[in-house]
């Protein structure tokens, strides 16, 4: 089994005749859901990915003789991954220290 993560592709998913929005705007939420639903207000139609091009690599990944857990698709999700990876390693690189030192250890 292999989990598809596509990123935003040229479709009409985040315009209003697909995708509806609550009216109602929680300035609580602004960093983070109200974040999204700035940008994917201003992406509708102008999205990075091709659908075609997205369609093409799905019909040929079936055959894939060893699929990957997880297939990223589109460079906003790989760009968005490889920002994940880098603030991780940021705070593996500060915090090692008291991360490891949580084990049993041994006499």
């Amino acid at each position: 089994m292999t989990v598809v993560e596509p990123g935003y592709f040229r479709t009409d998913f985040l315009d209003a005749s697909s995708l509806s929005v609550s009216p109602t705007r929680i300035a609580d939420y602004d960093a983070t859901a109200g974040k999204v639903r700035t940008v994917a207000a201003g992406l509708s139609h102008k999205q990075p990915g091709d659908p075609a091009k997205l369609a093409d690599v799905l019909a040929a990944f079936v055959d894939a003789p060893n699929p990957p857990v997880r297939l990223p698709l589109g460079s906003d999700t790989v760009a968005a991954i490889e920002k994940k990876h880098e603030d991780d390693r940021a705070i593996l690189a500060e915090w090692r220290t008291m991360s490891v030192s949580t084990d049993f250890v041994t006499q």
